[in-house]
């Protein structure tokens, strides 16, 4: 289907004006925006951050986390992940206050383009809704006619019973204006108003703020919540097939322009709804985030055996070699359970979300529709989830590293948030002054704060990062890691996750065994698939004849 088809199925026969529209646009991005031709690969690994994730003073941010980068990241993680650094008025950065400006507190487009030197770009797309502040709301509230039919005035008579609600707050949020009295669709919060992509002029404006992104520098572009994007009354509004063909527009357009561009889809949901947006393995995502993987791992670790988390992994098989799942334990939001279902039994789910609470951290519910809630994430900092207070510091290092070892040696692209580099914890300070169990795992630093607690090598801060960074440099020269090779999940041991990772040319081969339990496990060099000539991380006794690892250890095994 070309391009003009598409628009036009979505547009009916205004599809071949606002593809003439759509080429001038085009056009005039194809002049400013020039391509590197980079392709993924093992040495790919992506920094999840807020733009003054290292604090200095106000309007200096994005320039502080470029110094801290060189000076700390850039050998180990070549990409960058800004979470949202427009202005904004809620949630952290996800009601864009103005999609094609950069939040004065942080910097400007020039410490973007700056970063963009040294580091490959991932911005975020949030344009599912926009801030009720925006320029978008205000002009419509106030009958501007060029934000005529930019939102959705639902009748709050409306049967809207089959809506998939995420969160369990008010789906219709009420405002008034010029134009009077309306009830503007809010999937998230009342702060956050969807935008009406029905509507083909805003279409075309939101394609051009994702042109602006690559033309300042994104490499990949992360669609938020991209799932609920387009409506019709009756149904779940979710996955809609308009959806997906605007997410193969959103490719297209983009491929044209900057051809190793690279679009990231982001909804968290059951996992085979998850990598539907891979559309045909060609036209639609080339990465989705790994929603399942966070919780299912996490769960098999406190619980010490691996047998769910393997049979799950079996299952990862994807359509073509042009697509990759983007790997992650942690990020700016909680531990996503939606993914769980039908894999782990509801007890078990529920003994995630006690383990969250016992732990210092919270849980997040979702509206099921029938006046009953159900957990929606678990908001606790992936460490402190992993572990509890009467474990002693070594142990809970080895757990947290354990979890990020199998991350790393996952198919695909790995993501690391900002603070399971660094070993950080809980911030139930920041919690109580927000309000929002979310900000349990979003602190900010002072550089100065980082740089202490990485100047003392007894902190948790500083062991976490060390072990960590010899993790991602052996990562980023083994060639069995590439996103495109080969891999096989085994059944070797009920305690030990097992990856079996072959490099394009099979010419290379990485074992990686993990230990999820508290006791040793012994393994007999004759059943493993390959006779190991070294373990690349050195945490494992190997020797003729068997394979000894203890407790939460890793080991990649090299043939």
């Amino acid at each position: 289907m070309s391009l003009q088809e598409k628009l036009t199925t979505l547009y009916g026969e205004n599809g071949v004006e606002v593809h003439k529209d759509l080429r001038i646009l085009i056009d005039q991005y194809a002049k400013e925006i020039h391509s590197k031709n980079e392709s993924l690969s093992e040495r790919d690994a992506i920094l999840i951050t807020y733009g003054d994730q290292v604090q200095s003073e106000p309007g200096k941010h994005l320039e502080c986390f470029h110094q801290f980068y060189n000076d700390h990241i850039k050998e180990l993680i070549n990409s960058v992940h800004f979470l949202p650094f427009f202005p904004y008025t809620s949630d952290d950065g996800f009601s864009v206050v103005d999609y094609f400006k950069i939040d004065p507190e942080l910097g400007d487009w020039n410490d973007v383009k700056a970063i963009s030197e040294d580091a490959r770009l991932m911005f975020d797309a949030v344009v599912n809704h926009i801030s009720k502040s925006s320029d978008w709301f205000q002009g419509y509230l106030n009958n501007d006619p060029q934000y005529d039919n930019f939102f959705l005035d639902i009748d709050p008579s409306t049967d809207l019973s089959k809506v998939t609600r995420p969160r369990a707050l008010p789906l219709l949020s009420p405002f008034e204006g010029k134009r009077g009295k309306v009830n503007i669709w809010t999937t998230f919060s009342e702060d956050q108003v969807d935008i009406n992509v029905e509507n083909p002029k805003v279409l075309l404006k939101v394609l051009e703020a994702l042109l602006e992104y690559a033309k300042n520098g994104a490499r990949l572009i992360r669609l938020d919540a991209i799932a609920f994007l387009w409506k019709e009354i009756g149904t779940t509004c979710l996955h809609l097939p308009k959806t997906h063909l605007i997410v193969k527009i959103f490719r297209e357009v983009l491929e044209e322009v900057c051809p190793d561009m690279v679009i990231v889809t982001e909804t968290n949901v059951p996992h085979e709804e998850n990598i539907s947006y891979f559309g045909n393995g060609h036209d639609e995502a080339h990465m989705v985030y790994n929603f399942t993987l966070p919780p299912l791992l996490a769960w098999s670790i406190l619980r010490g055996h691996a047998k769910n988390l393997t049979q799950w992994a079996q299952t990862l098989k994807l359509s073509s070699n042009e697509i990759f799942l983007f790997n992650f334990t942690s990020s700016h939001d909680g531990i996503g359970m939606r993914p769980l279902q039908g894999i782990l039994p509801k007890e078990e789910i529920d003994f995630l979300g006690e383990t969250s609470l016992a732990n210092g951290g919270h849980v997040s519910y979702k509206d099921n529709g029938d006046g009953t809630k159900s957990p929606y994430e678990l908001n606790c900092n992936y460490m402190d989830f992993l572990t509890h207070e009467e474990l002693g510091l070594d142990i809970k290092i080895d757990r947290f590293l354990c979890s990020q070892s199998v991350m790393l040696a996952m198919p695909g692209i790995p993501g690391i948030y900002f603070h399971c580099l660094f070993g950080s914890g809980n911030d139930p300070e920041g919690v109580e002054v927000t309000g929002r169990a979310r900000t349990i795992n979003r602190k900010k630093f002072k550089r100065e704060e980082l740089d202490q607690l990485l100047g003392d090598k007894d902190s948790r801060c500083s062991k976490v990062y060390l072990a960590y960074s010899e993790m991602l440099k052996v990562r980023q020269n083994e060639k069995a890691f590439h996103p495109q090779g080969s891999y096989e999940f085994l059944e070797l041991h009920s305690s030990l996750f097992s990856i079996s990772r072959v490099s394009v040319d099979e010419k290379e081969k990485v074992l990686c065994l993990f230990n999820l339990s508290e006791s040793d496990v012994s393994l007999n060099i004759q059943d493993l698939p390959f006779q190991p000539a070294q373990d690349l991380l050195n945490s494992c006794t190997l020797d003729s004849s068997e394979v000894l690892l203890k407790p939460y250890s890793r080991a990649w095994l090299k043939a």
